[in-house]
Order: C-alpha cells, then structure tokens, then sequence
C-alpha cells in the first residue's frame, strides 16, 4: 500500500468527523480497492453522515466483497443509512445473494425486512415465495403490503391463493397492492373476486386497479362487472374500465361504451372510441360520427379509427 493511501486510511479513525468525511472523499476520489476493507470497517463509525459516504463509496467501487456489510445496514437505526444501502444494493444484488437477502428476512428487524423485500424484486427468483408468504399475515401492513408487491415479481409464480385473502385486507394500502398482483394469477377465484373489488370496494384507487388487473387478465367472465364500472363515479376507474373492455368484446358493452362517448374526461371518450372499434357493430357508428367534432383531437383520430374498422369489419363480413 503506497503511503498516500494509507494517510487516508489512517485518517478514518480521527476523532475529528470532518477529518473523517474528507478521508472517505479522498478514498473515493482515489479509486484503490485496497480501500475497500478499511471503508467496511469504517461502517461501524457511530455518525451516521460517515456511515452513509461510506456506503456511497463503496457503492461506487461495485465489489462483491461489499454486498454483505451493505445488506447489514438495511436494518440501520438511522433512515438516511438505510435508503443509501438499499440504493446501492438495487445495482450491487444478483442471484448469487438470495440466500443472504433471505437469512435478512429471519432476523425480526422492520427495516431490513422491508428493504429486503423490495430487493427480491429484482433478483425474480421464487424459490423466495415460501419466506415471502409468512409475510401475508404479519400485523404490520407496510411488511403485508411490500410482500405482496414483491410476490408479483417472482419468475414462474402464477398460482398463490394467500395473495387472495390480501385483496380482502383491512388496509386499503395493502388491497391496492394485492389486487394488481392479482392480475398476474390464475387460481379460480381470481376474476370474481376482482369483479366484486370493482363495483363494490369503498377505495377508488382499489377499483382503479381491480379494472388495471382485469385488463391484464382480459377474461369475458368479468364482463357485467366492467360494464357496471363504466359508469363509476370516479374518471380512472372508468379509464381502466373501458381499456378493458378494448381486450373483452362483448355486445353487452356496446350501450355502456356509447354512453361514455359523451364522458367528461377525453381519456374515457377516447378509449371508449377504440372499444368500440373493436367491437365492430354498425349501432356504434352514428354515436362515433357525432365525436368527430369532440373538442379533444385524440378522441377525432381515434373515433375515426373506429368508424374505419368497423366499416373494414363489415365489408369483410359482406364479402365472406
């Protein structure tokens, strides 16, 4: 170690926190991974501005080495340590650490659980879905809410009737959470449940996302529901609603999607337009004619995207 590096190093343990912190600069300014390990140790520095440069610093020499100290301070005490270490370690974490982000998740410790569950995120792996599930029933919503979350970024998982009985959560935080995941599962009773959320959920945002997750789903047994929803008090539920009915065609959405021509949001008027241009009926097409003069261009280009497909569909037809 030349002697420059090793005043630095020197310098991390002054008494003096200014000494500190210009020491840490300089070790980053300078790049040499021989400081890497003296930086680790420098993690146990009891002010938590060292604690966080720190974290930066090694964030920037990216080695392996640093991972598992950096997923030590995911359970820091103190809020502006925690979010630097799980900044860093969204960039740092592979495969290769799902068995130490997992052990993080035994210890009992909030925070780190929580940062935790949000780096599975990125790693995919569902051999994480038996210590995620144990999750679902914790007391404290925030930990119910980031594993179900995470659930839904897990590779090959598209069964898991716990996530259910979250949509049904006490929490319209967690609700709003469990019904998007829900959009990516086929256990059976997935599609009345989030019909049901739909119409009958006091949360708008938890039907916002019931008609996001049926859109996913695209399945014709949530059709009543998505026409009833049309007519929802809220312009997002109905946006989401409509888009949906644009997958799930069906003549029993044609009166509801003409009626939301004359919505007051143009985002509805306008998505209403491509449904109904999907559905292909001839009753559509003089309500369309009529929003050729709407006041919002997109819902003019897209109504008469409409009345092109459903003229094409009808000449097929006519030639068929």
């Amino acid at each position: 170690m030349d002697s420059e590096l090793s005043q630095w190093i020197t310098l991390l343990r002054s008494p003096l926190l200014d000494d500190r912190l210009v020491a840490i600069k300089t070790l980053q300014h300078l790049g040499d991974e021989d400081a890497i390990a003296p930086l680790i140790d420098a993690l146990q520095d009891d002010d938590p501005t060292v604690q966080t440069l720190v974290i930066t610093t090694l964030w920037e020499f990216a080695h392996p080495s640093a991972i598992p100290p950096l997923i030590g301070c995911l359970g820091s005490p103190y809020e502006a340590v925690r979010n630097e270490a799980l900044s860093a370690l969204k960039e740092l974490v592979s495969t290769d650490d799902l068995m130490k982000l997992l052990d993080v998740l035994q210890t009992g410790n909030f925070h780190a659980q929580l940062n935790v569950l949000v780096l599975l995120r990125k790693i995919h792996d569902a051999q994480a879905l038996p210590f995620i599930l144990p999750f679902f029933e914790s007391e404290n919503a925030e930990l119910r809410e980031a594993a179900v979350i995470t659930l839904r970024y897990l590779n090959q998982v598209v069964r898991c009737e716990p996530a259910l009985a979250l949509a049904r959560d006490p929490s319209e935080v967690v609700r709003r959470a469990a019904v998007l995941t829900l959009g990516h599962l086929s256990d059976e009773g997935v599609v009345p449940l989030l019909s049901h959320l739909l119409t009958e959920d006091t949360d708008w945002q938890v039907r916002r996302n019931a008609a996001q997750a049926l859109d996913t789903l695209a399945d014709p047994a949530a059709i009543a529901a998505l026409v009833a929803a049309v007519a929802d008090p809220e312009w997002q539920v109905r946006k989401f609603a409509v888009r949906a009915l644009q997958k799930v065609t069906d003549s029993r959405a044609l009166p509801a999607l003409i009626n939301a021509l004359a919505d007051e949001s143009s985002d509805v008027r306008r998505d209403a337009a491509t449904a109904l241009g999907n559905l292909g009926q001839t009753e559509a097409l003089s309500a369309l004619q009529q929003t050729l003069n709407d006041p919002d261009i997109d819902v003019r280009i897209f109504s008469e995207r409409a009345i092109a497909q459903i003229n094409q569909t009808l000449a097929q037809t006519a030639h068929g």
